[in-house]
Parts: structure tokens; C-alpha cells; sequence
């Protein structure tokens, strides 16, 4: 059964927002991002990776633009891509091109960690869907 692993918060200031969940909800970071597409903190109760994004490119951030401040994508971990990968396109589920060539996702080959194929869902919202999981999602050790 594919499961919520992740969340993605984007914010134009990634440590006021990523000190906020830590200290309010004790989540702890995992990870911190200097990239030239995002900057920011993974951080991560043990179970579920929230990742707290200061976008720098519209291209990667999509159709709202690098500015835009809110949840911006959820993403699943699953046990078997190609299965979910046939029921969004059985659902009209669209993979999101632009935003998967500005990451170099979902080209095929060999899959990186944390950067999936995106797709649209019914509401325009971002799905992140993952064989292989976020950093946090197994624990700390």
C-alpha cells in the first residue's frame, strides 16, 4: 500500500520556516540543500520527510512560480513504480514535463534519491511518487 512520506513546503525563507516545525514539532534536520534549483532543510519525525524549499528557478518550482509560499507537492512511496505509474495514467494523471526536465526526472536510467517523477493530480496539485524512499522516512539510525 503506497504511503505519505514526504512533503514539500515552499517558502523564501527556509530557516525561519524549517526552525518553526522543529521547534514547535520537535522534528529534527536531516539534510540541508545549497543547490542551484532549491535551497533549504529536509527535516523529519523518523516516518514522514518534510522538506522545506526556498525555490531558485521558476522552472523547478512550476507553474506558481519560485515566490510562491505554501504546500507545494506530497509524495509517496510505493512498492512498485511501474504498477503506480499505470494507474495515474489509467486515472488521466499527467506527468508534469516541465518541471521533470528541469530536475532530469523521469528520463529514464537510473532513479536519484529524493527526485521523482512528478505528476499532476486532479486538482493541479504536485505528486511526487517514490520506490525508494525520502531521507528520515526509516527512522534516524
Amino acid at each position: 500500500m503506497p504511503q505519505i512520506k514526504h512533503i514539500a513546503i515552499a517558502t523564501n525563507d527556509a530557516e525561519k520556516t524549517a526552525k518553526f516545525y522543529a521547534e514547535v514539532f520537535g522534528l529534527r534536520q536531516v539534510a540541508q540543500l545549497d543547490g542551484e534549483n532549491a535551497k533549504g532543510f529536509m527535516l523529519s519525525d523518523g516516518n514522514v520527510n518534510m522538506a522545506i524549499l526556498d525555490f531558485q528557478n521558476d522552472a523547478v518550482a512550476g507553474e506558481r512560480g519560485k515566490d510562491w509560499e505554501g504546500i507545494h507537492h506530497i509524495g509517496f512511496e510505493v512498492e512498485s513504480l511501474e504498477e503506480i505509474e499505470q494507474r495515474l495514467a489509467d486515472n488521466n494523471a499527467k506527468p508534469m514535463d516541465s518541471v521533470n526536465n528541469a530536475l532530469h526526472a523521469g528520463m529514464g536510467g537510473p532513479r536519484t534519491e529524493n527526485v521523482e517523477t512528478k505528476y499532476e493530480g486532479p486538482n493541479g496539485e504536485m505528486i511526487d511518487v517514490s520506490g525508494t524512499g525520502w531521507i528520515g522516512t526509516r527512522g534516524f539510525d
